[in-house]
């Protein structure tokens, strides 16, 4: 583990951290542990030379479809979190898969698993995890242009556990938001964030103008048959 990850972070009231190894995967780890039975919270991180990986327990009070919320939750709060860590030139945007883009090119990737898959009914647990790239994965970067990292965008100096602590505080505020104000304020926020707005993108084998998010966050757009919407839950991975 490199020296910025020996130290152990801090977290904000109801989070509570956990290193694994730094080879390991703590998406994964973290859904073994929330089907195992946990108390939500638990923030589990791995730092290597080249990425951080980091995965948050939740335990939400909703049904699946509302709950998904959490992906763009995480989201804008680890833009908010970046934001607040790297140089203001650096610009940071997201998209709906949970792609992350620093300067326009591909950086890093926010992913969820829960307990069920029904969009109706109310998961035991629900996981959000983190991969980001810190510095090349490659020997040659400049070979895929669309690929980048913090170390390429200047941002080599952030401290990754700075970056996972901030992130937990922000994302906290905004899952307290989005507990007392439902989706509208995530809505807005995202959306000045996103990535493609407007313009042709591929998902899930189909094509067609991105146009926005419909009032649960699932994505529209605009093909030649029409305006189609894929609900947040798509997103929802299998953890087994």
């Amino acid at each position: 583990m490199s020296a910025a990850a020996s130290r152990a972070p801090s977290f904000p009231p109801l989070f509570r951290g956990e290193a694994v190894a730094p080879k390991s995967d703590p998406f994964r780890a973290a859904c073994r542990i929330a089907a195992a039975g946990t108390d939500p919270g638990l923030v589990l991180y791995a730092v290597t030379g080249d990425a951080l990986r980091a995965a948050i327990v939740f335990a939400p009070e909703v049904p699946l479809r509302e709950a998904v919320a959490v992906l763009p939750i995480c989201g804008i709060g680890f833009q908010n979190a970046f934001g607040a860590l790297a140089p203001p030139e650096v610009a940071l945007h997201l998209q709906w898969d949970g792609t992350i883009r620093i300067n326009g090119a591909r950086c890093g990737m926010l992913r969820m698993a829960a307990s069920i898959r029904d969009a109706e009914a109310e998961p035991d647990w629900l996981v959000c995890g983190l991969d980001l790239a810190l510095a090349s994965r490659t020997q040659n970067p400049g070979n895929d242009p669309g690929r980048t990292s913090l170390a390429e965008e200047g941002c080599g100096a952030i401290d990754p556990l700075s970056l996972i602590e901030a992130w937990t505080r922000h994302t906290l505020y905004w899952l307290n938001r989005w507990m007392e104000d439902g989706a509208r304020p995530l809505y807005a926020e995202w959306l000045g964030l996103a990535h493609d707005v407007g313009k042709t993108i591929e998902i899930g084998g189909r094509s067609g103008v991105f146009t926005g998010l419909d009032e649960r966050l699932g994505l529209l757009f605009e093909t030649a048959g029409g305006t189609e919407l894929i609900p947040l839950t798509a997103l929802v991975e299998r953890t087994a």
